[in-house]
């Protein structure tokens, strides 16, 4: 149980909460109890490698939006409004301190595995991609080792050894959590790599913990519905819970110039939505971070736009689902706008690829 304390606010920027949602405080847990998501900041950048700037994110992926922050955003693809059908608070900002990796982690874990243990789905805003060692090990302390599988959006695989003479950093996670017995090596999804690294005994360790990684050149062949729709079926058998990470370097810099490792050549905003919409719509999402989002090399708030949509299409997906399995309805993408847009499950049809 997290320990009372005079909070400073959120670190890097105004105290207010995602969007006008009610806020929480982890350390009384009446604020909490009933919430079906908690938003989390991690203001974290000491493990970036080449540009810094990611402490800014969850600031700026909470206020990146032209609406009036009212508690609301109805979706008009879903048909769901996620803020108001479902039960979302915020926790503010662990206060972290950059200069510390291992006792930022551990205070970042200690805050995720609180909302897990609570029965509500972290969603943690980076912060850079250090922080889902955290992130993740944080459900798994809950829900149990090897019991969550890991989908996870990057152009970089972040399986790194020692950087710079250190365990931890932002290339480094994703090794960590493997080596650490907190996710199967073969439940491991990751979406989106190109570029030049890492090197090929990295490729090595990778393959020896039966990885899976769709490379850009894989995914523009075969077509991301494809790799999605394989991706699915390795991350639902045996784990009845799916972590889903998503640094937003994945995409191509035209569409996320705000991120400290730009690489070109990658999804684009509309793939990366429609894949987190799909995979929040049809598997059992038990975490989501969003990471990497640096305001610093933004620019007219781009990126910082991009992750909180990225943010609204996992919640507006969550609460869809939610409905689904409560009416016995499936959501039609085929439909006019002002039909319906659902229609029953068809007798003996599994819903989606749930388990």
């Amino acid at each position: 149980m997290l320990a009372p304390m005079t909070r400073i606010g959120n670190l890097f920027g105004p105290d207010f909460t995602f969007l006008g949602v009610p806020a929480a405080d982890l350390a009384d847990p009446s604020t909490y109890a009933d919430a079906d998501v908690v938003i989390l900041g991690a203001p974290f950048d000491g493990g970036t490698s080449h540009r810094s700037g990611a402490r800014f994110g969850p600031q700026a992926i909470r206020g990146a939006d032209y609406l009036p922050h009212d508690g609301s955003r109805p979706s008009l693809a879903l048909r769901t409004d996620a803020l108001l059908d479902l039960t979302v608070v915020d926790a503010g900002d662990v206060e972290v301190y950059a200069g510390d990796i291992e006792r930022s982690l551990g205070m970042i874990r200690e805050a995720v595995a609180t909302i897990s243990a609570a029965g509500a789905i972290p969603v943690v805003l980076g912060g850079d991609h250090s922080i889902t060692y955290a992130d993740a090990s944080g459900v798994t302390d809950v829900l149990g080792a090897g019991t969550v599988s890991l989908i996870h959006f990057d152009a970089h695989a972040d399986t790194g050894d020692i950087s710079f003479g250190s365990l931890w950093g932002h290339g480094q996670p994703m090794r960590r959590l493997i080596e650490a017995g907190s996710v199967r090596g073969d439940r491991f999804l990751q979406i989106g790599l190109r570029g030049y690294w890492p090197e090929p005994a990295t490729l090595d360790w990778m393959a020896g913990q039966q990885m899976r990684s769709y490379e850009m050149t894989e995914i523009v062949h075969r077509g991301l519905t494809a790799c999605l729709t394989e991706a699915f079926a390795i991350a639902t058998d045996e784990c009845p819970g799916v972590f889903l990470s998503v640094d937003i370097d994945v995409c191509d810099p035209g569409h996320a110039p705000g991120t400290g490792t730009p690489e070109p050549g990658g999804l684009s905003a509309r793939e990366l939505l429609d894949a987190v919409r799909r995979i929040c719509l049809e598997l059992p999402v038990v975490g989501v971070d969003i990471v990497e989002v640096a305001p610093p090399f933004d620019h007219a708030d781009i990126t910082a736009a991009l992750g909180n949509r990225v943010v609204l299409e996992a919640l507006s997906a969550i609460a869809r689902r939610r409905y689904d399995s409560e009416h016995g309805t499936t959501w039609d993408p085929s439909r006019p706008l002002l039909s319906d847009r659902v229609a029953p499950v068809p007798e003996g049809e599994v819903h989606g690829h749930s388990h």
